[in-house]
């Protein structure tokens, strides 16, 4: 089969190690961490990226992103299915199934999961250091919201992204666990020990936990059984469903009509 790939680049390593070992043939586009802060446009990116898929080309366009707030309701498809996996976020992605994930939030609600793709966004994208670009952020901020801040300040300016940045940065008094989650095709990059860093900056305490590739494998070989993956045909459109399946579909209305 031949799949295209629509994903974050947050997964980055971990889709391009399945489609690396896959036997179908797979084309990756990546897009910019960081939308899920602003679910509208990140829809409207993703969007346009299903739009400028060519008819015919593909067997389907496998979406490599959670629910993350709204980001997927709306999304549609003129000719090739899609099919994303069943998640409220992309954490879900890297501990393998949404049941594992809620399993581990029941045992540790305070914890915030670090990933080679939460460490490396900025790094990928050339983002300067804070005290390089003279761009201002708060004590022990990480790559990903070092990049986010970035966006920001492209997009609205840097008084707003500030004013932005102090209203995200509150969520870390609800957190006081760090956990990261590990893969052997990165242990020799050295993450856990700026994992480690983080945590003590902010008093967290550390912890690991392994990672699951089997959601990332299932979706690039297409093994999309309905309790893990949502199929979407031609003609439908995703909506949240707010139960244990996450997302669904409806048609799309007619142009014109009220839904619409």
């Amino acid at each position: 089969m031949f799949y295209k790939v629509i994903a974050c680049e947050i997964a980055f390593r971990e889709i391009c190690y399945a489609a690396a070992t896959s036997r179908n043939l797979i084309d990756t586009e990546f897009l910019n961490q960081g939308y899920h802060d602003i679910p509208a446009t990140g829809r409207a990116e993703i969007q346009k990226r299903i739009d400028a898929v060519p008819a015919g080309k593909y067997d389907a366009i496998l979406l490599g992103y959670g629910l993350c707030s709204t980001i997927l309701t709306g999304l549609t498809t003129a000719h090739t299915q899609l099919v994303i996996p069943r998640a409220h976020d992309c954490i879900t992605f890297f501990l393998g199934s949404k049941e594992r994930y809620q399993e581990c939030f029941n045992a540790k609600p305070g914890t915030y999961y670090y990933t080679s793709g939460w460490l490396e966004c900025a790094k990928r994208r050339g983002v300067a250091a804070p005290n390089q670009s003279g761009a201002w952020m708060p004590t022990g901020a990480n790559s990903s919201l070092r990049a986010t801040y970035e966006q920001w300040v492209t997009k609205y300016g840097e008084d707003q992204a500030k004013y932005l940045l102090e209203e995200m940065s509150r969520w870390t008094a609800s957190y006081s666990h760090g956990t990261f989650i590990t893969f052997g095709f990165v242990e020799h990059l050295k993450l856990r020990e700026e994992v480690q860093k983080i945590c003590k900056e902010r008093g967290w305490d550390y912890d690991e936990l392994p990672g699951d590739l089997s959601l990332f494998n299932k979706l690039i070989e297409g093994e999309w059984a309905e309790a893990d993956f949502l199929v979407v045909p031609p003609g439908q459109r995703v909506v949240a469903t707010n139960d244990e399946k996450v997302i669904g579909t409806e048609p799309v209305p007619a142009p014109g009509s009220a839904a619409a």
